[in-house]
């Protein structure tokens, strides 16, 4: 094809193998590509390198990896304060949990074209696959999307290109519609069998995604959090702390998050410094992290819990520290049961 000048495109770039493809694709057109990334701090990467699990595992670093397997340039935007808002309010509601799909989409796709119009290129692409995600890669959602973002013919779908109706840039042959794909549905052995014949010897095994706003216990919490404070407190901050721990409402004014591990137990020390901490003293055993002002019954229910997730939970009494800047006291109690605690977990 034969071209006047270089042209240049935006790839949605989430590492994935959908997107990988999709920059192949385009790249063997002699496109120029720059893969642009969101972080939006819902990412279950994120909240694991956080809380110190598996290395370097957030998405932003798995993007850059793979980009530069792929040769690309990649850029990272931090969108997580400004997509609060998409999450609390969306236009055209959740899916399974607080997961606002279409609405995301949109957020990101004008993201994305505001990006296009400042390193000038031509066209935004993406590695969607048409029906392969329920909630937003339905035709009429794929439609959808495009026109509310702004984005109306300039939209590529490499992979289902053939499917959907031609685009600006294959109208104006900046790519070849022929050397585009026709890939629909759930399954994934295309896509593979794509990877096998462009060379790829390693690639992210297809998954469920990496947010986890879909995850109803996450959505259960954040609720709660919005009913008992109100959406305005929601903070980038908040909403880790809501992917952390186990999660107990003890009553509409006293909310405690116990870590599960050593990672979360350090992250929930940093995160509440200043704020009430219960530990405790002769066992291993977790961090717990209230955020409300309590009373002497709710100290001692706080430690019983504590207790409960404890090596000495089968103790009759443990030693249980909390504390709160200068303030601190020791408390001995006996471990909860479990059938106690349950009624209050969220």
């Amino acid at each position: 094809m034969a071209q006047q000048e270089k042209i240049k495109a935006i790839g949605l770039f989430s590492g994935g193998l959908d997107s990988q493809l999709a920059i192949k694709v385009i790249q063997q057109q002699g496109i120029e590509v720059i893969a642009v990334n969101f972080y939006t701090g819902f990412c279950y990467a994120t909240r694991n390198r956080r809380v110190g699990r598996w290395g370097k595992t957030s998405t932003q670093y798995k993007a850059r990896e793979s980009a530069a397997d792929l040769g690309v340039p990649v850029k990272v935007i931090d969108v997580s304060q400004a997509y609060i808002s998409v999450i609390l309010n969306p236009r055209h509601g959740y899916g399974s949990g607080m997961n606002p799909c279409l609405d995301c989409r949109i957020f990101m796709l004008r993201q994305a074209k505001a990006y296009m119009e400042q390193v000038g290129a031509r066209f935004v692409f993406t590695g969607e696959v048409l029906g392969q995600r329920p909630k937003s890669q339905h035709r009429e959602h794929l439609r959808l999307v495009e026109r509310q973002s702004g984005m109306e013919g300039l939209l590529l779908r490499p992979l289902s290109a053939k499917l959907l109706p031609p685009t600006l840039p294959e109208q104006e042959g900046w790519v070849d519609r022929e050397k585009l794909l026709a890939i629909g549905g759930r399954g994934r052995k295309e896509q593979i069998a794509l990877a096998k014949s462009l060379g790829m010897a390693e690639y992210p095994q297809p998954s469920g995604g990496c947010c986890f706003l879909p995850d109803p216990n996450f959505a259960r919490r954040l609720q709660d959090f919005i009913d008992h404070y109100s959406k305005d407190a929601v903070t980038p901050e908040q909403i880790m702390l809501l992917a952390v721990g186990r999660h107990f409402r003890l009553n509409p004014n006293l909310k405690v998050i116990v870590g599960r591990d050593e990672g979360e137990n350090d992250y929930l020390a940093h995160a509440g410094a200043g704020q009430w901490q219960f530990t405790t003293i002769d066992h291993p055993g977790p961090t717990a992290l209230t955020v409300d002002p309590l009373t002497s019954e709710q100290m001692t229910w706080i430690a019983r819990l504590v207790a409960r997730y404890s090596d000495g939970k089968r103790e009759p009494q443990v030693r249980v520290q909390a504390q709160c800047g200068a303030q601190s006291q020791t408390l001995t109690v006996a471990p909860l049961s479990p059938q106690a605690v349950e009624k209050f977990r969220l």
